[in-house]
This record gives C-alpha cells, sequence and structure tokens, in this order.
C-alpha cells in the first residue's frame, strides 16, 4: 500500500484531499521511557528524533502549517529537574537543528509566552525565527509556555483596553475580533488535531482555534509515532465528512 507521499507523488491524492493545518498534542514520552525502565530524559531526546522526521513528512506532503504542543504553561508543575532538563534540550535542539530547518525551507515559529522562558532561551529562539523567516516551505509552530486559557485571557485584556482608550467599539467585537488578538493570529485554524498516547483529552491547547478540527487520538506514544501512524491520521481526516458544527 502506498504512503500519502508515494500518492501525492503519483497524483492519485489532490491538495485539496490533505489537511492544510495539522495541530499535534505529543504525549508519552515520560511512558515510553518508563516502559523501558530507562530515564524519562530519553524520552524526551527520542520524542524530538519523532519530531524531526513527522516535520520532513509533512513538509514533503506540501502542507503548510503544522503546530506542535512542545511545552505548556502547566508544565511548570513538574519536577524541577524535569523542566531545566526540557529547557537545555529545546537550547540543543535550536543548536544543532536549526540550519538543517533551515535547509529544507522551514519556517519556524514559536507561539505562546516564551519571552518569559529562562534567559538566553528568549534570544536563541528569536534568532531561530528571524534565520528562517524568508523560507516559504511548512510553517512549523512552537507552542512553548503556551495555554490557552492564558491566551484567551491575554487576548481579552488587549480588546478591553481597546475599547476603554476608545480605539475600539464594544458594538463591532465579533468572533473575528478575538481570532486576530490570539497569539496564532497569521496562521489559519487547524483542521486536524492529533493527540498521541491515548488519552482523550485536548489539555488546555489551542481551545479557541480547534472549534472545529478533526479530533484523531492514537494510543501510539510521540517517540513511536511515525509518518505512518501519521497517514492513518491524515486517511481518517479524509474519510470525514466536516460539519463545523451544523
Amino acid at each position: 500500500m502506498k504512503n500519502l507521499l508515494a500518492k501525492k507523488e503519483s497524483t492519485d491524492l489532490r491538495d485539496t484531499a490533505l489537511p492544510k493545518h495539522i495541530a499535534i498534542i505529543m504525549d508519552g514520552n515520560r511512558r515510553w521511557a518508563k516502559n523501558k525502565n530507562i530515564p524519562s530524559t530519553f524520552g524526551h531526546k527520542e520524542g524530538v528524533q519523532a519530531l524531526k522526521k513527522i516535520t520532513r513528512y509533512v513538509n514533503d506532503l506540501g502542507i503548510k502549517y503544522l503546530t506542535v504542543y512542545a511545552f505548556s504553561t502547566e508544565n511548570w508543575n513538574r519536577k524541577k529537574n524535569e523542566v531545566d532538563f526540557l529547557m537545555l534540550l529545546i537550547q540543543e535542539v535550536l543548536k544543532n537543528e536549526l540550519q538543517e530547518i533551515h535547509q529544507e525551507n522551514v519556517k519556524l515559529n514559536v507561539i505562546g509566552f516564551w519571552q518569559e522562558l529562562p534567559k538566553p532561551l528568549p534570544e536563541e529562539l528569536m534568532s531561530a525565527m528571524e534565520k528562517t523567516k524568508n523560507n516559504t516551505g511548512l510553517n512549523l509552530q512552537l507552542a512553548l509556555n503556551y495555554g490557552s486559557r492564558a491566551e484567551i485571557t491575554h487576548a481579552t485584556k488587549e480588546i478591553a483596553k481597546k475599547v476603554k482608550d476608545g480605539k475600539l467599539n464594544i458594538e463591532d467585537i465579533q468572533p473575528e475580533t478575538i481570532s486576530e488578538h490570539l497569539l496564532t493570529a497569521k496562521f489559519p485554524d487547524p483542521d486536524l488535531l492529533i493527540r498521541t498516547g491515548g488519552e482523550q483529552r485536548i489539555s488546555n491547547y489551542l481551545l479557541w482555534q480547534c472549534a472545529y478540527a478533526e479530533f484523531y487520538s492514537t494510543d501510539t506514544v510521540w517517540p513511536d509515532f511515525t509518518p505512518k501512524e501519521l497517514d492513518k491520521a491524515i486517511e481518517e481526516f479524509r474519510q470525514r465528512q466536516r460539519r463545523f458544527g451544523l
């Protein structure tokens, strides 16, 4: 059976059959490590390798947007040594993988309150976005220090300030007004939301943006999530009739 990339290259697959924006909750790194009786740090490192493979495959498919939940506002409640490791891992990935990301024409974006991350990470993230800003392939969004409730609260405060300052009439506030003030304002809403690791919840991730996204959950933990597993999610997406709340 052909994978989706082979189908696309043989013109069996129309671009319109693919989601334009995939969002992923990358869950299961720690369970992957626990099942192998090794430290959780190995699971996070293996998760990076899975992200590399998926990013390359999504880019090859010609899908324009991929947004991944890398570190949530709730993740600060984990043990300090794990949080410290994750911050160092992000720095290591930027150092070792950025050039390859750039060469593959991927544009890196960061959403969330990433400016509040420990130094020098914010500066390094800004540098990475600057380096890839003119790339025209896949838009890869890393959700770092991201939480949807915090994002919506932030947007609400910005809108309220504009109303207070007389720059916006309260009668003119529409759903689009909210969208325009979110951290994802530059990107289209996801068509497909994938969660690995078997859980059936969205964990404060893109709550507004995923209002009409198709949800796909797989028992496969993130380090084991391969392009073949992504094909399964996209094939199911293609079989569904999207109703957009109707």
